[in-house]
Parts: structure tokens; C-alpha cells; sequence
């Protein structure tokens, strides 16, 4: 065998493979074979191949098409025009069965897009060539997408029949084509592409020493690079003011290394595609708390990052009781100081309602249903908060469509169709597993944990939507009994799915020990299968409500999603059932445009107006309650904003807090309408009152003696300048939201 001068090559489906010159020797025996000439002559045929490839290739990467090409030119030159002929012949004949069945496929199903879908696909997902022009239609988008997961089978099935793998890549491609399921964003814009890196949420650590804060920072940068977004705690760094044995310095604490990471996201665009983005979190015991709390009291300061506090249950309690806790050093697990428990919560709710961050995470829970305890603690979460992960771990996420879940009945009345959604969640746990195997991770160390923990996260979308079709007010009684519901069935057949996976490919490797270790449980292919993600752009694509929100507004102007462009929306179902009822006009549309809720439109039949409800319709409370409904049934956690309107009191927000952790959620994130100067989502509000950033001091009674001033572990407000935006031309996203997730 002659060496070769590449490693991988690209397979049709996109896949990169290794490079295999048996595979090439296999091809020219049969052909051999099958036209009566001597076989023996295959491996020195497949030499000259290789010499051909190692001349016109080296340092590229091969695709199958031109190493086929090669193979046919050596044949002829060789004299062997009957092989050649033949070898050409089979090759024409899978290519044109192959796009006959594409064809079939696209015939039988429609894709309808809306045109802000359109746009969204233009600009950031549809394959283009080096001068910028669009070199794929969506269909070609979804097949690219199919048959690339689709491979993954002949890794666990090598025998498997082309016709066999099509039967997956056609169940992939229909659920995506009909909008009835699609994948996170990198899937979509990555598979079958050279940079394969295809999952949207990472977890990665910052431990406490120079060499591994920047090691952190350029693996993030590397990650973002690749399309993805990334969570840190950063709890495990000592205090500002802390010594340093190695250099007897002082300490800069946490805040000033996050600076550095946002300023590492702010050059980075993801995957050449979108800016990166970040999760930070602090636990509440950390000392450097207070200066954590107030980091992003001013708009533009660590824009790249949405920051959560990491509150205990006992601080939970020691809040309700009016107690102090302790601070806790991490370097040195010596208590560091104490605070007013109740004041620290008050100063979080206090920012959260002026700016909304910083948002929180109840930690203990996430750690009381980590599926691995055996391999660490859970510290961090993606940038949206939805998806927990252990240090190095990835996760991809995917969401079906509850509006397409629908069977109409007679005189217009619609049901869930159970059967439907049984074998949609089926096929989606198969479809997120395969992508594990066939991803490209952007590190070695996410590649052994992620495949040892297999996690996916199956969620929704469409939600709203689902409820207005069936006439269901999303703020009642029967949406909170109908989110359970669904969830629960997606949660059991979920786990079904993915026991049934575990028969043929075996349970995730870290099983032993894990919570489903269990005497006569079944085995898992994955530890999380279920996870609600706030699904931006991909709602966008799929023409349907974001995730489980309630409509924003009936119709609105959305803001900073493809640079500069504004995408005016209209609900697709309230236009259609306008239209049907004879109630549709531009007029009416341009009218309600940008209006928080439709229930004083009277040019709109009443019971329109009570379905038709937004988010500016409901209370805090029912949002949380819909948020927990969800949690009650999902592995992982739930995205979910909790709005506000302007005029809210913080104690509004208090209460919210409170009520989130007393019905079982995993973090709560609130956002009070008006209160950020720049807003993905725009709608009319009343005149208001300019926000202005004050500068106000931590409450000087909320810090214990030894914190007090001059100790330089809780600094004055306004931070110094290494914590101003250097860009602060690129607008800050909704508290909860993110590039990954929501761009």
C-alpha cells in the first residue's frame, strides 16, 4: 500500500471519515470480479489511485466523488475500459437512484416557510460559496441534515443496506422538511459541512490558577469559534484580596478574569456565523458575591455574558428567616466573612428588576437530579440556563413542534394527535443520539465526557401556539393541566426511546452508578433525554411560538437578530384565523403592531381576544406556574422568561423568586418590560422614565464588619473601565437569552 498524504476524506453525507485504502481496493476487486478480468490486480490498481490523489490532493480533503473519479481514470489508463465502464455504470445508476428517491421525497413534502423564515435561512444557515452566493434551497438544507445523522446507523449497523439507511435519512428529513421537529442551530448550519461541530450548549471549568483561567479562555474561544455556547462557574477562584503564595501578590477576584472572557467573545463571531455567548455564575457563598450582583448594573458592561447566582437551599431559608450565612473561601474552604442573608437576596431581586441580571439557579436541586453524581458536581449551565452540564460536557438540544401535533376534528376543532407525537419524540431521541456520534467536538476532553454521558435534550415549541388552535387561554387552569400533559408523555416516551436505543447500541457508558442503576430498571442510551429550550431562531424557521412562551405580542418588530435588520412578525396563526373570520385587514395589523396585548381591540371578536392572550397579558405568577408545569417532567431544566411590565415593584419580582423555588423549578430568570435600553423584541410602551445608571453604593448594612470598606473585596459602583463594553455598538440580548440559543 502507498502512503497517503491525508488522513480524512469527506464522505457524501458530509461525514469526515479516516482515510481507508482497503475501502478503494474492495471497490476495484468487485469490479474485477464482475467483469472476468484478474483480481489480483486490485491492490496495485488502488497504489496508482492513491499516487494519482497524493499528486492533485495533498494537503485537501478528498471527497468520494474524487477519489471515484481517480479510480475510473486509472482503470483507462491501464487499458481496462470493460472495468472501467462497468465501475462507471454502478456508479450512475446509485446516483440516479439515489435522487430519484429525493425527489420522491421532495414532491411528497411541502416545506412552507414564512418569509422572515426565509430571511433567517438566507443569512445564516443555507450553504453559500466563496464569493457569498446561496448554493442550497432549504429542502437541500434538511436533506444535507438527514442523510448526514442518518450515517451515524452504519457505525452501529456497518451491513446495513443503502436502501435501509434511507428509510432513516427519509423519517429525519420529513420531520424537519414538515417543521414538525428541528435541531439546534448548529445541526442545522454544521452537518455534513467541514466543521461538523454540531452542539449548541457547553460547560467548561475555571479552575483557580493563571495556566487554567486562560486555558479556559482559549477553549472557549475554540468552542465559540465552532458555533457553540459556553458556561462557567466561576466559584472556584479565590477572592480579590486573597494572597497569592507564588508571587505574594493579592488576589483580583472573579469579576476582573470574566472581563477577560468577554472581551475573548467579543472578537469572536460564532462559527464565522454569530457572536458568541456566555454563562457566568457565582455561588451565593462566594465573597466576592456582592461585586457579582451589582457587575451588570450598567448596560453594555459584560454584554456577552448572562450571569446567574448559584443560591443554596440553606441560603434560601437563612433569606426567608432574616439570617446571616457564611461566606466561604474556595481556595481555602475557611469561612471568609458573613452576611445578612435577606439583604443579599433583596440586593439580587433589586438588579434583577432594574436590569435583569443577574438571574438564578437553585443549585442544590440541579445537583439532586444529577443523573452522574459519581463524576463530579454540577457548577454551571448553558448561557440560556435550560441545560446543566458537568465540566466538558456538551449537550444537543432539539424541539418538536407542538402546533404541528394537531389533527383537525370536525367544524374546525383540533386534538392532539398522540400517536403522532409518540413517534415524533421516537424518531427525534434517535436523531439527537446519532448526532453525538457523528459530531466533531471542539475538544478531546467534551468528546470523553459527552459520549460517555450521552445527554440530549428533547424539548418544545409551539406550545402557545398549540393552546390558542385549541382554544385554551395559556394563562388557565386547563394550559397548566395540558403542559403537564404533553410533558409527561414526552418525558415517558422519551425514555422509552431511548431504552429501546440502549437494546442495539448499548447504555451510556457512564450507566454504572448513575441514579438509573437500578435493580430491574432498564438501561438508557442517555442519562437526560429531556430539556425545554428557548428555540430563537429555529421557532423563526419553524413559523411557530418560541419555546413554551406565551406570544410576545400578536405582532411585533424583532430587533438585532441579522445585524441591523428588523423582522416585523405576525403571529401565523392568529393571520390565518383573521383571514378565515373575515376580520383580517393591513390596517388591523399595522394597528395592533408592537401593542402589548389585543384585549381592548373590540375590532377583534372577543373570543379571539381571550386566546390571543401575550405575555404582557399574564401574570408573573402564571408564568412561573407554566415554567414549574414544564420542570415537573423535563431532566434538565427549562428556559423561560418571566415577564414583568414596567411598572412592577421589586417586591413583585421577590415573589416570584420565592414562588419558582417553592414549586420545583431549577432557576428562574425575570425581565421587567422597559427596563433595558435595547430589546430583541419591540413593542409600544407608555412614556417612561429614563433608566439611568446611578451611582449608588452597595448598602453599607448589608455587608458584614469584615467587608466593610476599605477592604477591597466589595469595590464602589460604577465598576472601574475594565468592565465597559469596548464594542458597545453590539446590543445586550434579553436577560435568558443568547446567540446559541436565540440568533
Amino acid at each position: 500500500m502507498i502512503e497517503s498524504k491525508f488522513a480524512k476524506i469527506k464522505k457524501r453525507d458530509g461525514r469526515i471519515v479516516d482515510w481507508d485504502q482497503s475501502q478503494i481496493t474492495e471497490a476495484i476487486f468487485k469490479a474485477l470480479i464482475a467483469t472476468g478480468e484478474n483480481e489480483s490486480l486490485a491492490e496495485k490498481l488502488s497504489d496508482k489511485v492513491v499516487l494519482i490523489l497524493n499528486e492533485r490532493l495533498a494537503g485537501k480533503l478528498p471527497g468520494v466523488e474524487q477519489i471515484q473519479d481517480a479510480v475510473e481514470e486509472v482503470l483507462r489508463n491501464e487499458g481496462l475500459e470493460k472495468v472501467a465502464h462497468a465501475y462507471h455504470t454502478y456508479r450512475q445508476k446509485r446516483t440516479e437512484i439515489r435522487e430519484a428517491k429525493w425527489w420522491l421525497l421532495n414532491f411528497s413534502v411541502k416545506t412552507k416557510l414564512s418569509p422572515n423564515a426565509l430571511r433567517v435561512l438566507e443569512s445564516r444557515y443555507l450553504n453559500k460559496n466563496d464569493e457569498g452566493k446561496i448554493v442550497e434551497t432549504p429542502q437541500e438544507l434538511f436533506k444535507r441534515v438527514a442523510q448526514n445523522i442518518a450515517s451515524a446507523e452504519k457505525i452501529y449497523k456497518p451491513d446495513l443496506t443503502d436502501e435501509e439507511v434511507f428509510q432513516i435519512e427519509e423519517k429525519f428529513y420529513h420531520m424537519m422538511a414538515s417543521l414538525e421537529f428541528l435541531p439546534n442551530s448548529p445541526t442545522l448550519m454544521n452537518a455534513g459541512n467541514v466543521l461538523q461541530q454540531l452542539s449548541a450548549c457547553f460547560v467548561l471549568p475555571v479552575p483557580d490558577s493563571m495556566e487554567g483561567i486562560f486555558e479556559a479562555v482559549k477553549n472557549g474561544a475554540i468552542i465559540h469559534q465552532s458555533g457553540g455556547g459556553t458556561g462557567y462557574s466561576f466559584t472556584r477562584l479565590r477572592p480579590k484580596g486573597d494572597i497569592v503564595k507564588s508571587t505574594k501578590g493579592v488576589a483580583s477576584g472573579p469579576i476582573s478574569f470574566m472581563t477577560v472572557f468577554d472581551a475573548a467573545t467579543q472578537t469572536i463571531k460564532q462559527g464565522g456565523k454569530r457572536r458568541g455567548a456566555n454563562m457566568g455564575i457565582l455561588r451565593v457563598d462566594h465573597p466576592d458575591i456582592m461585586e457579582f450582583i451589582t457587575a451588570k448594573h450598567e448596560e453594555g458592561i459584560l454584554s456577552n455574558f448572562n450571569i446567574s447566582v448559584a443560591v443554596t437551599d440553606e441560603f434560601i431559608k437563612k433569606a426567608r428567616k432574616e439570617e446571616d450565612y457564611d461566606l466561604i473561601n474556595p481556595k481555602t474552604g475557611q469561612v471568609w466573612g458573613k452576611l445578612n442573608a435577606k439583604k443579599v437576596f433583596d440586593l439580587i431581586v433589586h438588579y434583577a428588576w432594574q436590569t435583569g441580571d443577574p438571574g438564578v439557579i437553585f443549585i442544590d436541586r440541579i445537583n439532586q437530579y444529577n443523573p452522574t453524581p459519581r463524576l463530579g458536581e454540577i457548577e454551571s449551565t448553558n448561557p440560556c440556563g435550560e441545560q446543566p452540564l458537568l465540566p466538558y460536557e456538551s449537550c444537543n438540544l432539539g424541539s418538536i413542534n407542538l402546533a404541528k401535533m394537531l389533527e383537525e376534528k370536525k367544524e374546525g376543532k383540533w386534538e392532539i394527535d398522540w400517536g403522532k407525537l409518540a413517534e415524533t419524540v421516537f424518531n427525534a431521541v434517535r436523531f439527537l443520539d446519532n448526532v453525538i456520534e457523528v459530531n466533531r467536538y471542539p475538544l478531546p476532553q467534551i468528546e470523553e465526557m459527552t459520549k460517555g454521558n450521552r445527554k440530549i435534550g428533547l424539548g418544545v415549541m409551539g406550545f402557545a401556539d398549540m393552546l390558542i388552535m385549541l382554544g385554551i387561554p395559556y394563562n388557565s387552569k386547563d394550559a397548566l393541566d395540558l403542559a403537564e400533559k404533553v410533558m409527561k408523555f414526552i418525558q415517558d416516551e422519551s425514555k422509552k426511546s431511548s431504552a429501546k436505543l440502549a437494546e442495539g447500541r448499548g447504555a451510556f457508558p457512564n450507566f454504572k452508578g448513575s441514579i438509573y442503576d437500578k435493580e430491574g430498571a432498564p438501561k438508557l442510551r442517555n442519562s437526560t433525554t429531556t430539556t425545554i429550550a428557548p428555540t430563537g431562531t429555529i421557532g423563526i424557521i419553524a413559523g411557530c411560538s418560541s419555546g413554551i412562551e406565551p406570544l410576545f405580542t400578536v405582532a411585533f418588530t424583532r430587533k438585532h437578530v441579522l445585524g441591523e435588520q428588523e423582522l416585523v412578525e405576525v403571529n401565523p396563526v392568529f393571520e390565518e384565523m383573521a383571514k378565515k373570520r373575515g376580520f383580517y385587514s393591513k390596517e388591523l395589523i399595522e394597528k395592533i403592531s408592537g401593542e402589548p396585548s389585543i384585549k381592548d381591540f373590540e375590532e377583534i371578536p372577543k373570543d379571539a381576544r381571550q386566546i390571543f392572550v401575550t405575555a404582557f397579558d399574564i401574570t408573573p405568577e402564571d408564568h412561573i406556574r407554566i415554567q414549574a408545569a414544564f420542570q415537573k417532567y423535563s431532566d434538565n431544566a427549562v428556559s423561560k422568561t418571566i415577564n414583568f411590565p414596567f411598572e412592577a415593584s421589586e417586591d413583585d419580582v421577590r415573589k416570584a423568586y420565592f414562588l419558582s423555588f417553592d414549586l420545583g423549578c431549577k432557576g428562574v430568570t425575570v425581565f421587567r418590560n422597559g427596563s433595558r435600553q435595547q430589546q430583541v423584541l419591540d413593542i409600544k410602551t407608555k412614556e417612561q422614565p429614563k433608566i439611568i445608571a446611578t451611582e449608588e453604593k452597595i448598602p453599607e448594612e448589608a455587608v458584614s464588619p469584615e467587608l466593610r470598606d476599605p477592604s477591597p473585596q466589595v469595590p464602589d459602583l460604577p465598576p472601574s473601565p475594565e468592565l465597559r463594553d469596548p464594542s458597545p455598538q453590539v446590543p445586550d440580548l434579553p436577560p435568558g437569552a443568547c446567540p446559541t440559543c436565540n440568533i
